[in-house]
């Protein structure tokens, strides 16, 4: 059984692409542990990653700082997460 999709239908199921703002709070939760206290420094430079390319000069401050505390397989990791959320998400419309 073969299963075709549409370009469009693919993009119009991804979730849009969160605001440099609110991926720079994901990044701060998750590098200071958040309410559970668990720290995940691959998840919050993958979040900085993502608002310092939209803008955010805070999250580039951060990911620097960050970068100075993780091997550079991790910070791999936080890249291809990086990309792989870029992959899996759309643009948020102007409308």
């Amino acid at each position: 059984m073969t299963i075709a999709v549409g370009v469009e239908a693919l993009e119009a199921a991804a979730e849009p692409i969160l605001s440099d703002a609110e991926m720079y709070r994901l990044g701060l939760v998750a590098s200071t542990g958040g309410e559970e206290g668990v720290f995940d420094l691959i998840t919050a430079h993958k979040w900085f990653n993502l608002a310092a390319m939209q803008g955010n000069l805070e999250a580039r401050a951060y990911r620097a700082e960050l970068a100075k505390e993780m091997t550079s397989e991790e910070i791999a990791e936080a890249q291809r997460m990086a990309r792989e959320y870029l992959l899996t998400h759309r643009p948020r419309s102007s409308n």
